[in-house]
């Protein structure tokens, strides 16, 4: 973990030619665009039109420019479970590890999921899908060694199964070797196109292949999987929570620049040192975008917004000022008007709360975590508040 930190805090400090700013005063004037108008500008007043004409429209935005597309097709799906262990936790939960196989041209990939489930369950129950973007020991099924990243014995005992699989079954999080899964393997013409998916993508389609095994698991609701990301995975949860409307909610974690942050408000991250350090991550079209921010034809309230009427919870560090907490506060308020078509009501206050004072709604939940980047036992906490019961 401090390893980890100590990584996290170079990237921020060492290259001056990516100078970011923090200072709320420099943040430039700008304007969002018009998650409510189609880019013809047709006024969007109802839930039908925002289904048919431009919540269509904004998914194919973001694929064509960020993250780009997102194959569906494939020609078999098996899944094997290698271990089902009814004793862990003291007797409190059954742990099942499950490969699931992808097949498409005679080619497969293997994602290896972790899955432990409540063991007094009387019936189907909710569970938490972490897309695990740090090592592999963070979700360890032995239980060994535990990890407030992913704090399965409290998750267990809040009545929630939890589940993980890791980045690196469907693309190393590497710019030279991300294409060696999932994109080489099963859609290798992905790679030929300037909108075609990278990393965030291939992780996303992941997610979705795990949906397809708990639509198998009798243990599991499958109408109440809470997809779960911290940074990077923040980022993917969102965009696997957008294509993939299976997904009941979405958990974002100090996501950031391409998460849940606003570009527009160019403050801590920005588009150019994304691309920069992370080429991998999105499409090639993304790179156009370098220090232009306003020439996007969208911004991240609008990726929230295709979430919709679905609950997001956004979270952000006091210290983490890199991912911009007021810009990820503002990217969720900004989102509300799509979801009043669906007859919710605002749910945000109208500034951000303090420091450790979350705001729990039905739709929205968000909170600034007093520390820094990370995903701890706090965060956890809020996660099942927000969700029990829904």
């Amino acid at each position: 973990m401090k390893r980890i930190a100590l990584f996290y805090i170079l990237l921020i400090t060492v290259c001056p030619a990516f100078a970011q700013n923090y200072d709320e005063s420099k943040v430039p004037h700008y304007t969002l665009p018009d998650v409510l108008k189609t880019t013809s500008g047709k006024a969007i007043k109802s839930e039908e039109k925002w289904e048919k004409l431009r919540r269509p429209e904004v998914l194919k935005l973001f694929e064509d420019h960020i993250y780009g597309q997102m194959p569906t097709e494939y020609d078999s799906i098996r899944y094997a479970l290698t271990e089902d262990d009814g004793a862990e936790m003291n007797g409190r939960a059954v742990l099942k590890q499950v490969g699931i196989t992808v097949f498409r041209k005679g080619k497969s990939v293997l994602i290896n999921l972790v899955l432990f489930v409540p063991s007094q369950a009387k019936k189907p129950v909710p569970v938490f899908l972490l897309i695990n973007n740090r090592g592999k020991e963070n979700t360890d099924p032995t239980r060994a060694k535990k990890s407030e990243f992913w704090p399965a014995e409290m998750v267990v005992d809040s009545g929630f199964a939890i589940a993980a699989f890791h980045v690196s079954d469907l693309a190393p999080d590497n710019k030279d070797t991300y294409a060696t899964g999932v994109l080489q393997k099963l859609y290798p013409e992905q790679l030929k196109k300037d909108n075609g998916m990278k990393a965030i993508g291939a992780w996303a389609w992941g997610a979705s292949r795990v949906m397809d095994y708990f639509q198998t698991d009798k243990d599991i609701d499958s109408k109440k999987v809470i997809v779960v990301g911290h940074s990077r995975g923040g980022k993917t949860s969102l965009w696997a929570a957008a294509q993939d409307r299976r997904f009941a909610a979405c958990v974002t974690n100090c996501s950031g620049n391409t998460g849940a942050a606003l570009a527009r408000r160019q403050y801590g991250e920005r588009i150019s040192r994304i691309n920069a350090s992370f080429p991998h991550w999105f499409n090639n079209n993304y790179k156009k975008y370098n220090d232009k921010e306003n020439a996007l034809p969208v911004d991240q309230h609008m990726l929230i917004a295709l979430i919709a009427p679905r609950p997001v919870y956004a979270t952000n560090a006091s210290k983490d000022l890199w991912a911009d907490p007021k810009g990820t506060f503002l990217a969720l308020k900004a989102a509300e008007p799509v979801y009043a078509l669906y007859g919710i009501k605002p749910e945000l206050p109208k500034d951000a709360p303090g420091i450790d004072k979350p705001v729990i709604g039905h739709r929205f939940g968000y909170h600034n975590r007093e520390g820094e980047h990370n995903m701890t036992s706090y965060d956890w906490a809020n996660f099942i508040r927000f969700t029990k019961g829904f």
